[in-house]
């Protein structure tokens, strides 16, 4: 397992923390990141993650919203609503990761803590902002210099 994996656990943890209990302070975080063990690199991108998260949220939330047909925010299970704020985080705000790697993660993590449908669920609408944003070519790009 990857160190950017782990991290994109951790910060799914600490999200659905931050979620349940309605915000957590900064030592209550500290505390929460000492719990799961961790290479130092892995726990400094699930900060990295968990931080942009929460101060772009609002702006998350509107593109995630926009992508959602026939469907609500408030809708959302905790850990979909948060595994597409991460990888919508990590399109967005963090391009040293390629499009692709964002978003198969975003799927696996889905899958593992989401119910049946997730991976299906944040594959759509991963797809739906891709487009939106224009990644899509650059996804396809990707893959077709890709040399197998």
């Amino acid at each position: 397992m990857g160190l950017r994996h782990l991290g994109r656990e951790l910060a799914l943890k600490a999200l659905y923390r931050v979620d349940i209990c309605g915000g957590a302070s900064n030592d209550d975080l500290v505390l929460f990141f000492e719990t799961f063990p961790a290479e130092d690199s892995a726990r400094r991108f699930a900060v990295q993650l968990l931080e942009g998260v929460r101060r772009e949220q609002d702006v998350l939330d509107k593109h995630l919203a926009g992508a959602l047909e026939h469907w609500s925010i408030k809708r959302l299970s905790r850990v979909d609503h948060n595994v597409l704020r991460m990888a919508l985080y990590e399109l967005l705000f963090m391009p040293d990761i390629p499009a692709r790697v964002t978003m198969d993660e975003a799927i696996e993590l889905a899958k593992q803590y989401g119910d049946i449908e997730s991976g299906r669920f944040v594959n759509g609408v991963l797809d739906e902002i891709a487009g939106r944003l224009g990644l899509r070519q650059k996804l396809d790009d990707r893959i077709a210099s890709t040399p197998e």
